[in-house]
This record gives structure tokens, sequence and C-alpha cells, in this order.
């Protein structure tokens, strides 16, 4: 029996109205995870609604298939990384695409996934347990440089050089291997003020190191280009992201595929020929309410962006 997910899906209410679901509409839920967003998605389905569940996480479609089995009649379950949205949708045209990016509270949750610095863990956080390069292998085996240049671009940690530094000495002695090692040098080589005593600077280390396991980033702007070229005319995509780096990606791909045309703006005409494919839904980011921030703390810096189709 799988571990049952805890997961309160994030700006939920907003999703389903953003997606505009039609009854007999086909429907692709990109991050299944939990299971919230593609329980409400699928309730609201008749029996000629169809929607498919991606998630590269064996253990989220394990369970997301016990929570969704009132549904299953019309529910196709994927085990795959969304990138390859291409393959998995085989010429099928969605009225609707969400994608909830970022980490699952389960595997934040789950101790021995090793994501998180608040539970003593080997280092995993693998999202697709059947790969085999994990945080291990980053913290252990990148160069000092390598390791600085994520940990500031990923982590957006400014003491980045000092975190990189630490981890190598540290690692020089033996091997870096649980969540609780890491977290301990990381907190050690970041200075704190006296009114910063009780916050997590380790966190900023560990989402870099998440991000780079499961290239995160690498996947948002093709996925959307790929989702939004499947899409039907008048069809939503919606976008939940988490920190600054993945809104910036999809805030900038989406600004492009509003815009179309890329020919210099001294230009007269258009000589590029390149026509707006999306169209904004959401003039700004919807973000939770006070009543759902009061209910969940990890919905602070969600914030959801959604387009149609052209």
């Amino acid at each position: 029996m799988p571990k049952e997910f805890s997961h309160i899906s994030v700006l939920l209410n907003e999703c389903i109205e953003g997606l505009d679901i039609k009854p007999d509409g086909l429907y692709v839920d990109c991050t299944t995870g939990g299971g919230g967003h593609s329980y409400e998605i699928a309730k609201r389905l008749t029996a000629g609604g169809r929607l498919i569940c991606i998630d590269r996480d064996k253990e989220a479609l394990a369970a997301a298939k016990i929570k969704l089995e009132p549904f299953a009649d019309r529910i196709d379950f994927v085990n795959d990384n969304f990138l390859n949205l291409e393959t998995i949708l085989d010429g099928k045209t969605p009225d609707g695409i969400l994608m909830d990016l970022g980490v699952s509270s389960y595997q934040l949750d789950t101790p021995e996934r090793g994501f998180s610095y608040m539970h003593d863990a080997r280092l995993d956080m693998r999202m697709a347990q059947d790969v085999g390069f994990s945080a291990y292998d980053v913290v252990n085996g990148y160069d000092e440089a390598e390791l600085a240049r994520i940990i500031y671009e990923y982590g957006e940690e400014r003491f980045s050089r000092r975190v990189a530094s630490a981890i190598v000495r540290a690692r020089s002695e033996k091997p870096i291997e649980t969540t609780h090692e890491l977290a301990e040098i990381v907190s050690k080589a970041i200075p704190q003020k006296p009114s910063e005593k009780g916050s997590h600077p380790e966190k900023r280390t560990f989402q870099a190191i998440r991000i780079e396991v499961n290239g995160e980033l690498d996947v948002i702007e093709p996925a959307i280009r790929c989702g939004a070229a499947a899409l039907k005319s008048g069809g939503r995509l919606a976008v939940i992201t988490f920190h600054s780096l993945e809104d910036r990606l999809v805030k900038q791909t989406f600004a492009e595929m509003f815009k179309g045309c890329t020919c210099p703006p001294h230009f007269p005409v258009c000589v590029c020929g390149k026509k707006p494919t999306l169209a904004a839904v959401t003039r700004k980011p919807v973000v939770a309410s006070d009543d759902e921030l009061s209910a969940n703390s990890r919905a602070h810096s969600a914030k959801l962006r959604v387009a149609a189709k052209i």
C-alpha cells in the first residue's frame, strides 16, 4: 500500500476557474503529485471527458490512483517527465493543461526521500527514484566552482562560495551522506545576524541542489511551448510556481508567446512573420487568499499564471 500523500493543493479554486473545465474536454495534469488538482478536474468531467495524469514519481502515481479511484473510468496515468509531453499526447489536443511546478509536500515530508533539511536521511532528492543521479552525487562529486555556481544561480544564495568551500572541506575528511550533515555544514558557513536566529539558511542550498538533481528549470520553457502548441484553440494553460526562478521563466516564456513578433523595435514593419500563440487570461500572477495562507503555509510563495491558446 503506497504511503498516503499528505498534500494541500495550492490555489485549487483559482486553477479550476482558470482552466475553465468543459465536461467533455481533455485535460492534462503534468504534475499529479497528491492528486488534489486532478480530483477537482476529474469530478467535473462526464463520461465523454478525459484526464491524463502525469508524474515522474511512481509513488505519487500509486497514491493518486487510490485517491482518484472514483473517476478511474476517465483517467489515464502516465509515469513520465512532462518534458516528454509531445510524446505522451501523441497528437491529442487538450482543452487544458496544468503544471504545478516544484517539489510536492509528500516528497518534503517523507524523510527517506532526502529532500528536507528538517529530517535526517540519506541525501537523495530524486523525484524519479529509478534515476541513478542524486543529491549525494552533486554534494560529493561536483568541484567547488560548480557547487558555488548552482548554489548561487538556483538557490540565490549570496554566500554561495563560502558554502561550496565548506562542503569541499568537509567531504575531504569523509563523504557527506545525510541531510543533517549537509544542513549543519551550510548553516555554519552562512553568517547570521541575531535577528535571523531561528531561520533556515539551509533552505536556499537545498533548493539549489534539488533543482540540479531533477533538472527542474530545464523543462519549464520547452514544456510550456509544447503544451501551447498542442492545445485546442481557446484551450487554457495554467502554471503554478513556487520561487522566483520558476516564475521568471514562466513569465518570460508567456510574454514572448503573447507578443509573437521578434523583430527589433526599430523595424518599421514585421519581417519575421511570427504571430502571438497565447493570450493572457490572468494579467498578473494570482496569489493565495488570506484564508488559504492561514490554512497552508506552503501557499505563501505560490503564483498562478494562466494563458489561452489563440
